[in-house]
This record gives C-alpha cells, structure tokens and sequence, in this order.
C-alpha cells in the first residue's frame, strides 16, 4: 500500500479496506507520541504492520505492509524502488 502525506491511498495490493485503513493510519505509525494519543488501533496496527516513509519528487510518502512471512523490511524497500521507477517513468 502507498499513501500520501494526508493518509489517502495512493496504489494498494489486496482488500480495499484493509489498503484504506492502511493507509489512513501510514503517516502516523512512525510517530511514537501520536500512536498513544490517536487509538488503540492505531497501536494494533502499529504492531502488526511495518511501514517505509520516503520522498518522491520532493513530496512525502509511505509503503506500509502487514502480513507474510518473509522480513517485510526488504519486502518494502523492493517496492520502494519499483514504485519510484514506475511513477517516474510517466
């Protein structure tokens, strides 16, 4: 799932509404101060989803993955890199 700076869904892979969510909670998941203060499911989801912040054409925006098996760090740095080519190759 890729979100922009405002928490809406930019492109997503798997149930909407789990993308939405994803998406909605992203900018927030890496602020540890926001997560006490905004829910508890932001903390639920916090636990169970790793996220990547990062720039694209100087504007902010977040990966966030849940789920698999695999390391989700290297998962999501993958994506990082093919997000970027491909959203640069328009």
């Amino acid at each position: 799932m890729l979100a922009d700076e405002t928490g809406c869904l930019v492109a997503g892979a798997g149930a909407w509404p789990v993308c939405e969510e994803l998406a909605a909670y992203a900018p927030l998941l890496g602020k540890a101060g926001l997560r006490s203060v905004v829910s508890a499911r932001v903390a639920l989801v916090s636990a169970q989803a790793e996220q990547l912040a990062f720039e694209l054409d100087g504007q902010p925006v977040w990966l966030c993955g849940r789920g698999g098996s695999a390391p989700r760090g290297s998962a999501l740095e993958r994506a990082r890199v093919g997000v970027t080519r491909i959203l640069r190759a328009g």
